[in-house]
Formats: structure tokens, C-alpha cells, sequence
């Protein structure tokens, strides 16, 4: 094993020093700040066992030094430098090079002139397509007016092969938007069994339960139905659905555990549909599993549904589903829809992550404002709002956003 100090200016000049020195396979046992610059102990042929016997040794004949201190280390033969305390590190580590501060500039002017050739490209393509494809330019321009992600909006365009004009094109696009928007049915009614809403904190899911018991009751009468809430966090929810039990002339249950939601769901099992209100929780919070776990712990099947608020951003909203349980859940519910500037986010989302929705709700009022979902009324609503709100993009944000799926402008 041969050791060496160095000496330089900056670490910079220290290290090129040890590469050149000693190689790329040196290992740096020790760093430190000293007068004029740094220095810097290196190893080649590092043998941690005899590294480690040469530092005990110093250590003993050096035992009038500060405690914890060790002497550097000097290659044999090479002259007495001055004596100076330095701190080995506590695990050697190789040279890592692609830390060199040159390389690091470098490595950023390359992502920066990266970054620069694909917005150049993009716009080319951009251009080009307004070129050779213009009614494809302009559909994927009024697709992402309704604020569709762009790979949706990509692939909707890319299926528009023989429209005679934009108007033809466009009502194919919203047609196969349509197509592709999963919806569920009223089978979370029909069906009847053990319900529960799931979903994150303030999306509506006290009052989506009472519109939802109130569309069950004016189809299957008050006696079929019982309501129930594991939501031990906020007083005022379980206030809530108790006022909305009465007028409803329901019962409603509280459990705060596993085995309590077990044994009421048991006593309630001559009930054709029970609906469980959960607490609402971030897709963060470190409790959302317990609660998960809750709800399928006993022995009744519980069929899980999520609440997402049309008012949600898109990536906030596919982490939701992920969160609360991706392919395990049976559908979704989307709230809020009267407060949304755009229903784009919610509906890329919903074809994403491919949950069927059941129903929509966009008021307060019980039971009038929940909808069954229809998929052709939310795209339709869609545009409305996309019209409504009038939002223009211009060429550079639509090649940024679209220039990253490389549309084939020679097709």
C-alpha cells in the first residue's frame, strides 16, 4: 500500500493531483484545511486491515497528542514532513471523480444545451406539423385546451385518421375521449353489500354519503339502508352524518376500531346496503394504512370507493388513487364538479389509472346534486368550460408540452 500527502490551492487542484499521482483506483483517506489551501492523504493498493494497524501504531507513539487525534500517515522513506493532526475518515471511499467541480459545470452545460436542442427540436416538429399536418396541429391545439395531459391528447389525435375537416375531427376526438373514460354504472347502489368512501381530507365525503343514502332511500325505502363512520378525528363529521341520519330516519353506528366496524357491520347484516364515512386523509399520512387495513379486517367484504374533487390537480390526483388503493378499489366518486375550471385533469386521470366512476356531484344540495356518471355529460361539460374559460396557448407552450411525444410530422 503507498500512501501520499498532498498539498494544493483548492480540492479541486488536490484531486486532480491524486488522479494523476496515483491513479483512479487511489482511495482518499483523510481531507483538511490548512494554511494556504488543503491537504489531502491518499492511498493506492488500499488495504484497510494494514491501514487501519499502521493508524494504531502512530497512535501509540504519539500518545502526547490530543486524544483522538493520529499523525498522517507517510509513504516509507519519504522525508519528515511538519507534524500535523489530521482526522482519517471514518470509512475510506474510492475517488469519486464525476465530483471533480469541472465535471460537475460540465455536466450541467450539457444538460442545459440537452434542454436547449429538445425545445429547438420541438418547436421544429411543431412547426413542420403545421406544415404537412395542419388539422392535426390544430386538433391536438384544441384538445389541449380542455387541458387533457398531453400524451392523452397525443394518442386521441394520433386515432383521427380520415376527417374530411376540423369540426369532423374534433367530434371523433371527444368520441373517443368519451370511449375511453371508464364509468362504473349504479351498481355501488344496485349492489347493494358494505360501502365505504375513502379519500382525501375536504373532497366532500360526509355529504356525498347523504346524497348517496338519499338516492338509495327514494329507490329502496329507509329500512334497507344504515350509515356508519370510523372518522374518530373530527367531532364535526360525526355531527354531521348524524343530522343527516335523522332527517334521512336511518341509523347510524361509530367505530373507532377494527373490532368495533367488525361487529357492527355483523349486527347490520340484514341491511341491504350499509355506508361506511371514513376519515379523510392525506395520500401521505403514515395512518392511511391502519385505516385501510381497518375496513377489510373483518369478515364482510367491503367495497372500497374514492372520493377525488374535480378541483384537484392531476398528478395530486392519480398519487390519490395509488394512495388509497390503486386496483383494489371498485370505482370512484367525483366531487366538487361546480367549483372546477376544467374537468381535463380529472378525466386524464381517471383514463390513466383506469378506475370506473360511479357518480359525480356538483352542489351541495341532498340528494339533487349527484349524478350518475355518464361519460359522454363530462365531456361534454368539458368543453363548456374549456369555452367558457377561453384559454389560448401559444405555439411555444404547445412544442414545449407536446415535444417530448415526438408527434410524426411525416406521417
Amino acid at each position: 500500500m503507498k500512501i501520499k500527502r498532498f498539498f494544493a490551492d483548492d480540492i479541486r487542484q488536490a484531486l486532480r493531483q491524486v488522479r494523476e499521482t496515483l491513479g483512479p483506483d487511489a482511495v482518499i483517506l483523510s481531507n483538511r484545511s490548512v494554511d494556504g489551501g488543503v491537504e489531502l492523504v491518499a492511498a493506492m493498493d488500499y488495504d484497510e486491515a494494514a491501514f487501519e494497524a499502521q493508524q494504531r501504531s502512530a497512535a501509540e507513539t504519539t500518545s502526547g497528542q490530543r486524544s483522538g487525534s493520529v499523525t498522517p500517515l507517510r509513504p516509507e522513506g519519504e522525508g519528515k514532513g511538519p507534524s500535523a493532526s489530521s482526522r482519517p475518515a471514518p470509512a475510506a471511499a474510492r475517488v469519486e471523480w464525476s465530483q471533480d467541480p469541472v465535471l460537475v459545470e460540465m455536466r450541467q452545460e450539457m444538460k442545459a444545451l440537452r434542454r436547449m436542442m429538445e425545445n429547438q427540436l420541438s418547436d421544429m416538429v411543431w412547426h413542420e406539423m403545421g406544415s404537412r399536418r395542419p388539422l392535426t396541429q390544430e386538433l391536438l391545439r384544441r384538445l389541449m385546451g380542455l387541458n387533457l395531459t398531453p400524451d392523452l391528447c397525443h394518442r386521441l389525435a394520433g386515432r383521427i385518421q380520415d376527417a374530411d375537416d376540423l369540426d369532423q375531427a374534433w367530434r371523433k376526438a371527444l368520441y373517443l375521449l368519451a370511449a375511453e373514460l371508464p364509468v362504473a354504472g349504479e351498481g355501488l347502489i344496485d349492489e347493494g353489500g358494505v360501502v365505504a368512501l375513502v379519500g382525501p381530507t375536504g373532497v366532500g365525503k360526509t355529504t356525498t354519503i347523504a346524497k348517496l343514502a338519499a338516492r338509495f332511500i327514494l329507490r329502496h325505502g329507509h329500512r334497507n339502508l344504515a350509515l356508519v363512520t370510523t372518522d374518530s378525528y373530527r367531532i364535526g363529521a360525526r355531527e354531521q352524518l348524524n343530522t343527516y341520519a335523522r332527517i334521512l330516519d336511518v341509523p347510524v353506528r361509530t367505530a373507532a376500531s377494527a373490532d368495533e366496524l367488525g361487529v357492527i357491520l355483523n349486527a347490520l347484516s340484514g341491511k341491504r346496503l350499509v355506508l361506511v364515512d371514513t376519515a379523510g386523509m392525506s395520500q401521505r399520512d403514515l395512518r392511511l394504512s391502519d385505516q385501510l387495513s381497518m375496513l377489510h379486517s373483518g369478515s364482510r367484504p367491503v367495497r372500497t370507493f374514492l372520493a377525488l374533487s374535480a378541483t384537484t390537480q392531476h398528478p395530486a390526483m392519480e398519487q390519490a388513487v395509488k394512495a388509497f388503493g390503486g386496483d383494489s378499489l371498485e370505482g370512484c366518486i367525483l366531487t366538487k364538479v361546480d367549483e372546477a375550471a376544467s374537468l381535463g385533469g380529472a378525466l386524464s386521470a381517471l383514463v390513466h389509472c383506469n378506475i370506473p366512476l360511479a357518480f359525480y356531484t356538483d352542489g351541495q344540495k341532498v340528494p339533487e346534486d349527484i349524478h350518475l356518471a355518464r361519460a359522454h355529460t363530462l365531456v361534454s361539460r368539458a368543453v363548456t368550460l374549456a369555452q367558457e374559460a377561453g384559454t389560448e396557448y401559444s405555439d411555444e407552450y404547445l412544442a414545449m408540452a407536446l415535444g417530448g411525444l415526438r408527434a410524426d410530422a411525416h406521417g
